[in-house]
């Protein structure tokens, strides 16, 4: 079997105001330390529910994505058990797509060297945007000047996959905000850039700052003109917009994102991690200590589950698919339901 596999690593040094992903911030070593090894208790788990206990019937990764929180909190020895216990469980193939998601602030280059020396050959860095005012606002913990000086480490360290995150439609941006930060990232040479607006859940400081009324977003018609120009100006670069928030150089699309939106088998590891695999999705648990405990006691910490009827995916198939600049294939949508989707 063929999944692409996606691992949580839950801890920051602080909450953002608009995240709304599951998050623990200021969380102390021990408790990283713990939550490695948890994870490498889950990978055995899952080795053995999928039946993977002979070499030939061993899972093959098709890809490999690591996002938190901030990824690169955690310290060097948990790395190790984690693609350690990968390594042992799971077919990790030549060539592998393997990402790991990091704030600028949060590098060095000995973690970098490392992380490429077992195999990670992409890196995504958490940008957002240039200007200190709107990183202050948005509580990013570092400047302009980070950013330039993890992507020199990443070179240094052997990565040319490199991918920059980017918000627009930030509390007080406006189009020429937008512009600047275009081309400061352009300045870099990524070779990936996602760019998303900016959407508040109400669970969030930011969401209910906005419910409030506490909180003024750029006005619609603003957004639209900023994503426009992104779409413009990353064609004359030279970047494919291959879905909607993501544009790539040739060759340059992640392989892993792409599982997700052509509805391909994926595996999550940690908390609140979601999986799909044989008509089937289910999710972790988001609570730590529950999360912790399962895999102590040898249980899978799956908190919810769900059958997936061919309504279902069928549905999924068109509007996953139509994120991407390719589209839906009519012919492999019959092929796989035995029905047109016309």
């Amino acid at each position: 079997m063929r999944f692409g596999l996606y691992v949580h690593l839950p801890f920051c040094r602080r909450k953002c105001p608009y995240c709304d992903f599951v998050s623990f911030a200021g969380v102390k070593r021990g408790t990283m330390v713990a939550y490695a090894a948890a994870l490498a208790r889950e990978v055995s788990l899952w080795a053995a529910e999928l039946g993977a206990t002979a070499a030939q019937a061993r899972g093959r990764l098709r890809s490999l994505y690591i996002g938190g929180g901030t990824p690169t909190l955690w310290p060097l020895s948990c790395w190790q058990e984690l693609f350690s216990a990968i390594r042992r469980h799971f077919v990790w193939p030549d060539g592998l797509e393997a990402t790991v998601e990091a704030n600028p602030e949060s590098v060095d280059g000995t973690l970098l060297a490392a992380l490429r020396a077992a195999g990670v050959n992409r890196l995504s860095l958490g940008v957002q945007s240039f200007r200190k005012d709107l990183l202050a606002a948005a509580g990013r913990g570092h400047r302009a000047a980070d950013v330039a000086r993890a992507v020199g480490l990443a070179r240094a360290a052997g990565f040319d996959n490199l991918n920059l995150d980017l918000i627009y439609g930030l509390p007080g941006q406006d189009l020429a905000a937008w512009r600047a930060d275009l081309a400061a990232a352009l300045a870099l040479a990524p070779t990936h850039l996602s760019l998303y607006e900016l959407h508040l859940e109400p669970t969030t400081p930011w969401g209910r700052a906005k419910e409030e009324g506490r909180l003024t977003l750029p006005p619609e018609e603003e957004r639209a003109a900023m994503y426009t120009y992104a779409c413009r100006r990353l064609r004359r670069a030279g970047f494919v917009h291959y879905e909607i928030s993501n544009f790539a150089h040739p060759g340059y699309a992640c392989r892993h994102n792409l599982g997700y939106w052509k509805r391909r088998p994926y595996l999550g590891l940690g908390v609140a991690a979601s999986s799909f695999m044989a008509k089937r999705r289910w999710t972790n648990t988001s609570s730590l200590a529950d999360y912790l405990a399962a895999t102590r006691a040898g249980r899978l910490p799956v908190a919810e589950s769900e059958e997936i009827d061919a309504k279902t995916a069928m549905a999924e198939t068109m509007f996953l698919g139509l994120r991407l600049r390719r589209g839906v294939s009519l012919a492999a949508f019959a092929r796989t339901f035995g029905r047109s989707a016309t």
